[in-house]
C-alpha cells in the first residue's frame, strides 16, 4: 500500500480555484467561500460552481482557518476561498463506455450514492485487479474520493477509469443503449442467485448506499436483480464485500466462456 497518502487536497486562493473551474471543473468537490464577500471574482467562483454542479458553502473566516489547520495547509493565505479537491480524474461517460468494451473485464460498477470512501477505494482495488472497465458515480451525494479512498485503493484509484454522472438513471439508460446490461445488487422476490447465474457482460453492476440500497428510480433500470446467498443466518456484506464477489463471479464466468 503507498505510504505517500497525502492530506485532504486542498486548493486555498481566488486565482488558482478559479483557473480550475475554468480548466478541469471535475478535479473539484467542494467550494468554501467567506460569508459577506461579493467581489467580482468570488461571484464568478459561485457562478461557475452552479453551473458545472459543483457544491459551494459560505462559510465563516474561522472556518475556513480550520480547515487549512486540520488538512494541514497551515499558514495559508487562502484569500476566502478554498477548494477541496478529488484525488481521482474522471473522464467523459462517453468514452467510458466506448473504451470499457477493450478492458480485460467488460465491467462497470455503477455506485448510487455510496457514502464510506473506503467502500469506493476498496472496490476500485478489487476492479482494476479482476480487470474490471471502470466505476460510474453521481456527482452529487458519493463519497469524497480523498485520502480515505485513496488508502483502501492502494493505487487503483488513479488507475481505474472513473466516470462522474449528473444523473445516475439516465447515465444507465446511456449504457443500455450502448449495449451493456444493466443488473441490480438486492435481494428481491424475482432475484437472481448470483452462484447459478453471473452477469453478462458487457454489462453494469449497479451497487446501492450501504443503508438505504438502491433508489427506486435507479432500480427500475436493472433488467435484472442478483443476490447473494448465505449458507447461514446473517444480516449483509458491506457494498464493497458484495460488490467484489460479484465482479469476481462475472470475471470467473467471463474467463470460462
Amino acid at each position: 500500500m503507498p505510504s505517500d497518502v497525502s492530506p485532504t487536497p486542498l486548493l486555498p486562493g481566488i486565482k488558482p480555484v478559479l483557473e480550475l473551474l475554468h480548466d478541469d471543473p471535475q478535479r473539484l468537490d467542494h467550494v468554501y467561500c467567506k460569508k459577506g464577500l461579493r467581489s467580482r471574482e468570488i461571484l464568478e467562483i459561485q457562478q461557475r460552481c452552479r453551473h458545472a454542479g459543483i457544491r459551494y458553502t459560505l462559510v465563516e473566516q474561522q472556518a475556513l482557518d480550520r480547515l487549512c489547520r486540520e488538512e494541514g495547509a497551515v499558514d495559508t493565505a487562502h484569500q476566502g476561498v478554498i477548494a477541496r479537491l478529488c484525488a481521482a480524474s474522471f473522464q467523459p461517460l462517453e468514452q467510458l463506455l466506448a473504451d470499457a468494451m477493450h478492458a480485460p473485464l467488460p465491467l462497470l460498477v455503477a455506485l448510487d450514492q455510496v457514502q464510506d470512501p473506503g467502500n469506493v477505494g476498496t472496490l476500485c482495488r478489487t476492479l482494476y485487479a479482476l480487470g474490471g472497465a471502470g466505476i460510474i458515480l453521481p456527482l452529487h451525494n458519493s463519497a469524497y474520493l480523498g485520502p480515505a479512498a485513496r488508502r483502501s485503493a492502494a493505487g487503483a484509484l488513479e488507475r481505474l477509469p472513473l466516470a462522474r454522472v449528473t444523473n445516475l438513471a439516465r447515465a444507465l439508460d446511456e449504457a443500455e443503449e450502448a449495449g451493456f446490461a444493466i443488473y441490480g445488487a438486492g435481494l428481491r422476490h424475482d432475484s437472481i442467485n448470483a452462484f447459478d447465474q453471473a452477469p453478462a457482460l458487457p454489462a453494469v453492476l449497479v451497487l446501492g448506499n450501504e443503508e438505504k440500497g438502491l433508489r427506486p428510480g435507479v432500480a427500475k433500470r436493472c433488467s435484472q436483480m442478483l443476490h447473494i446467498p448465505f449458507a447461514r443466518p446473517f444480516d449483509s456484506l458491506n457494498v464493497a464485500q458484495a460488490g467484489g464477489i460479484l465482479a469476481a463471479l462475472a470475471a470467473r464466468a467471463y474467463r470460462k466462456s
